[in-house]
């Protein structure tokens, strides 16, 4: 009789769904992706979320968690000034565009990176931090080790830039490339936004402006209030995008007290990661509960119900 019970009422919990979003309708156009429930850490979504991919700047996630580390324990001040290298100035990809020598807050560097990718700051910074990226980088695998992330995940520079796109500098810290898995990077994320909840009072500007340059430098995120891919709550976190790793994009939004945390790597296009990180916050904020548990039940075994 007891088994009978349960069986009905499964059958009615399964009834019960129809209606409610499947995984199964989810049809991402990425390589990896994952979608988590910022309070409980549960994972509504996943899709090779444990392959080890280059995630290009996504990986300036722990970057920015170090350098806020460093402030909140008073080792590194705001206002402290760091004065730039060659190497810093000439790192390809997205830039302030300072020269060498010239000279930024800390915080003006962070926000830079933060908001606008800033490939220059990141640089800038895990040198003042570290005196050389490739100490930085040791730094970045200490702090993953202590957070439990995987093995798969390494970090071989501050900026998530491709081994390939730093040959010619000598100074640029690993031979190897930086490489994570989907849960790693939303796990990376989720933390930061845990602790450093006011990292979210920076990424959501849609620009900022430095002290000594007259254009402001625009955010990468397109999904911010008035840009083109614009959603209810979106507020973070951070784009990437480099040959190697295609477009990718650690997304996060806020809806009715409840946050999500979403990444998606391998994108074909940068409006592509948007478009499907809007998929996965659509399908996110219309889950909870038990039916979440049944959708990650779903995308493990690849069966729609209801």
């Amino acid at each position: 009789m007891l088994i009978a019970a349960g069986l009905i009422a499964c059958i009615l919990y399964l009834v019960s769904l129809k209606g409610k979003p499947a995984v199964s309708d989810l049809q991402l156009g990425a390589s990896s992706a994952i979608l988590m429930d910022l309070q409980t850490g549960e994972v509504l979504y996943e899709k090779n979320a444990n392959e080890a991919l280059p995630p290009a700047s996504m990986s300036k996630l722990m970057t920015e968690l170090i350098i806020l580390d460093l402030t909140s324990e008073g080792a590194l001040g705001w206002n402290e000034k760091v004065k730039t290298s060659a190497y810093a100035a000439e790192v390809p990809g997205s830039q302030i565009g300072f020269e060498a020598l010239e000279s930024y807050s800390v915080r003006e560097l962070f926000e830079a990176m933060a908001v606008h990718s800033a490939n220059d700051a990141a640089v800038a910074l895990a040198e003042h931090v570290s005196g050389k990226e490739t100490a930085f980088a040791a730094l970045m695998n200490k702090r993953a080790e202590k957070l439990g992330l995987s093995s798969q995940t390494i970090f071989a520079n501050a900026t998530g830039l491709s081994s390939e796109d730093l040959l010619p500098f000598p100074e640029a810290s690993a031979e190897g490339d930086t490489e994570m898995t989907a849960k790693d990077t939303a796990m990376l994320a989720a933390y930061l936004l845990k602790k450093y909840p006011e990292v979210l009072d920076v990424s959501r500007r849609s620009s900022v402006k430095l002290a000594n340059r007259a254009k402001s430098l625009q955010s990468t995120n397109l999904m911010l209030s008035g840009m083109p891919y614009a959603f209810p709550g979106n507020d973070g976190l951070k784009t990437g995008y480099t040959v190697q790793a295609g477009y990718c994009f650690t997304g996060t939004a806020k809806q009715d007290g409840r946050r999500l945390v979403s990444v998606i790597m391998g994108a074909d296009t940068p409006e592509q990661r948007f478009i499907e990180t809007g998929k996965l916050f659509q399908f996110g904020f219309k889950t909870d509960g038990l039916t979440s548990l049944i959708g990650h039940i779903q995308s493990k075994l690849g069966i729609q119900v209801g």
